[in-house]
């Protein structure tokens, strides 16, 4: 990887293939699309589980987004990475149809994909854009939650996403992100492994430096809400590799902060 249009060009071509069913996927490899196990070692309810509209699960996030988010009846939720429309279909279903849920997602074929359940499954209050997170296609100040799942570490601009989203928020506004950090750094070698990369590891920052780029931004009340083990595909990589070292040194983290 040589830069952020290559890392972008390999992010959207491997994500593509899963929406398009041409790679089984997960965030981190080796785990079954759809399985509802995978949603409850993500944090997901049974009762999510099953009021997801088929299709819309493809197991690649880390954590459940909405559990701290605290949607409210009417509000507007923005999802940064929405996908096949996993985290926006359960937004919906809290916001309520005098709400309003936009997906931003930068693969073309996530966005047909989501379109589609959105459709078959009678979403009227759910919309689906094509667009980069660094430069989010929705208007200043005219969103309420930001929600994101396992998506910010894959940007080779992370600081330009926080000051996106917080643009887009209104004052008040709260942003809530699953998402996946460093507790130690990985070596030039594995940060260069691609398969690590689209795996949601390698692109990953550390803990403190990911919470100062939210500040930077200019959020406050920035907090990790919970943190814990990240297990889901660990188990696709040989046992005392370098990449399955690697899962080692990375943990889930549910972080939230506000527009002041």
């Amino acid at each position: 990887m040589s830069g952020s249009t290559d890392i972008r060009v390999v992010v959207r071509e491997k994500y593509g293939a899963i929406a398009e069913g041409r790679d089984p996927g997960c965030c981190a490899g080796g785990c079954c699309s759809g399985d509802t196990a995978v949603l409850d070692q993500l944090g997901y309810t049974a009762e999510q589980a099953a009021a997801l509209p088929e299709g819309s699960n493809l197991g690649l996030g880390c954590g459940n987004p909405l559990a701290f988010a605290q949607a409210k009846p009417g509000e507007t939720v923005l999802d940064l990475g929405s996908g096949a429309g996993i985290d926006c279909f359960l937004a919906a279903r809290e916001v309520g149809p005098s709400g309003r849920v936009i997906g931003v997602d930068m693969t073309p074929s996530m966005i047909e994909r989501a379109r589609a359940n959105a459709a078959t499954s009678g979403y009227a209050n759910v919309e689906f854009r094509l667009g980069e997170i660094e430069h989010l296609p929705v208007v200043d100040a005219s969103v309420d939650l930001i929600i994101s799942n396992c998506v910010v570490n894959l940007s080779p601009d992370k600081p330009q996403v926080f000051r996106e989203a917080l643009r887009a928020l209104k004052p008040g506004g709260r942003l809530l992100v699953s998402d996946l950090v460093l507790t130690r750094p990985l070596t030039p070698e594995l940060q260069q492994n691609v398969d690590l990369y689209v795996g949601c590891v390698a692109g990953a920052s550390l803990r403190e430096d990911y919470l100062g780029m939210m500040r930077e931004a200019g959020f406050a009340g920035v907090e990790v809400m919970s943190e814990g083990r990240y297990e889901v595909g660990r188990g696709a990589w040989p046992e005392h590799s370098p990449e399955r070292e690697a899962f080692e040194a990375v943990v889930s983290v549910k972080v939230r902060g506000r527009k002041p």
